[in-house]
């Protein structure tokens, strides 16, 4: 066991897209802050390190999940795994953020010191205790468990001979020239997978039990007016601001005209898979209302072209059974498989699966309140970055940040060393956070109890939509319902 005896300002954990933007806000707004970022990984990127399949790539555009204080430069708004690692590397470079990383440090548990007013933080390096302590410390881990991905009950398929992948474990070089595939899911990740692997396989079979919306993304071929004779930095601001208002479109329209949203999916369903074996119905039309669940998207139609080639298929039901090498439904179709995809989703977790205590007393996420999306109720100096599920995350995140930063300075400004969020009233109406979905993934976290839970009332309630967010973060009161401490340390 051993003490890193540097007491930082700041720690964050962390070093993906959240702990990136928020290090950059923290250095912005508080130059003289110490800070570091913790990672148990060896390497920048979160999800983007994380994840290796076929095809992986945003499903957000990149104008809008990229940085705003380092903008998406390429013309596609859809960006590849690799695009986006080699933007994130030249993101930390650029502003020094590469200087502040503790790496293959995996944080176990986090305990706050009334007395001392600091939080230690229990970390595992090389099969070893170390210790980190700080005066806040910022939860930048993203919504899902990293090594435990959503388990789905598949009968049989410990009878399969073939290989068993999952999307979230992908071996290195995997090579599935000339084989079937069948893909267990229809979510993004599906959705991502079936025309990267298809250009590979002899076919590729997305089986599902239900629909998704799914509508594809024109990626433009060259500059746009603005783009050509706007100034660059104007240019850019334009193009972020036009796609934060189509997010508001994509989003709202279909929350406002649910039947007419469905009819228009439908009908842009039906054009793209002309020339295909595949119908619309039943294998798309979903059950649920648009954004119910998320709505997925395909660039350039790429997904929609892989069914026009014949080198994809799609069937609809429940598995039966699975034998050695094929996959048998109840409605009695069978699909040979020489090798199962199973992108059946990602089981969340808010703050990494982290031990939160406070004077040794552990914290029970279920049973606490988030002060303004951002802070724990009762838990001092602990700021937990969520996004957006509707809106690209980092549009949340950012959001966060600033008020992150707006409450540090106030604390800096007053000489407090902790500010404390305290409901005033428990009782009100409460839901888990990102109850606003109903997907498997969202469903299953909710009854498990490792969501934080919104209210209805004054800094506890739920996130709205990004400007109205935004707007918070500059303009809203950081005191309410907030019990600061001035103690010298």
């Amino acid at each position: 066991m051993t003490t890193d005896q540097t007491t930082y300002d700041v720690l964050i954990i962390g070093a993906g897209i959240s702990g990136i933007n928020t290090a950059y806000r923290l250095q912005q707004s508080l130059p003289d802050a110490t800070y570091a970022i913790v990672d148990g990984r060896n390497n920048w990127g979160g999800t983007w390190d994380l994840f290796k399949f076929p095809g992986i790539r945003s499903d957000s555009d990149l104008f809008t999940f990229g940085f705003s204080w380092e903008p998406w430069t390429a013309r596609s708004p859809i960006a590849t795994g690799e695009s986006i690692q080699t933007y994130l590397r030249h993101c930390i470079s650029k502003h020094g953020i590469d200087k502040h990383a503790i790496f293959q440090h995996h944080v176990i548990a986090a305990d706050w010191s009334s007395e001392t007013q600091l939080w230690r933080l229990e970390t595992e390096h090389n099969g070893q205790k170390k210790y980190l302590y700080a005066r806040h410390v910022v939860l930048g881990t993203g919504y899902y468990d990293y090594e435990d991905p959503l388990a789905a009950k598949i009968p049989g398929l410990e009878n399969f001979k073939g290989d068993v992948l999952h999307p979230q474990f992908w071996p290195e070089g995997f090579d599935y020239s000339g084989k079937k595939v069948v893909i267990i899911g229809s979510g993004a990740t599906a959705i991502t997978i079936v025309p990267a692997m298809a250009e590979k396989a002899s076919k590729v079979t997305m089986l599902q039990r239900s629909p998704s919306y799914v509508l594809p993304v024109p990626i433009p071929k060259e500059a746009s007016f603005v783009e050509k004779w706007a100034p660059t930095s104007i240019a850019r601001m334009i193009v972020r601001f036009q796609h934060i208002f189509g997010l508001y479109l994509v989003f709202f329209i279909p929350r406002w005209f649910p039947n007419w949203s469905r009819k228009f999916i439908n009908d842009v369903n039906k054009s793209e898979l002309k020339g295909s074996s595949v119908s619309v119905d039943p294998h798309f039309i979903p059950k649920y209302k648009p954004w119910d669940q998320r709505v997925c998207y395909s660039p350039d139609g790429d997904f929609w072209a892989a069914f026009r080639s014949g080198k994809a298929d799609v069937a609809t039901g429940v598995i039966k059974t699975i034998t050695g090498s094929s996959i048998l439904l109840e409605s009695g179709q069978e699909l040979d498989a020489d090798i199962i995809v199973t992108a059946t989703g990602l089981r969340m977790r808010i703050g990494g699966g982290i031990k939160i205590s406070v004077d040794g007393a552990p914290i029970i996420n279920r049973e606490k309140f988030l002060w303004r999306y951002m802070m724990v109720q009762d838990v001092p100096n602990m700021y937990a970055i969520v996004g957006y599920t509707a809106f690209s995350w980092t549009l949340g995140a950012d959001a966060t940040g600033i008020l992150m930063m707006r409450l540090l300075k106030y604390l800096k400004k007053n000489g407090y060393s902790s500010a404390t969020p305290r409901c005033s009233n428990p009782n009100q109406k409460q839901s888990p956070i990102m109850s606003t979905l109903n997907s498997t993934y969202v469903t299953a976290a909710a009854s498990s109890g490792v969501l934080f839970k919104t209210g209805t009332e004054g800094p506890w309630h739920n996130r709205v939509h990004y400007l109205q967010d935004l707007w918070r973060a500059y303009f809203s009161s950081i005191t309410a319902d907030m019990e600061f401490t001035k103690v010298s340390t």
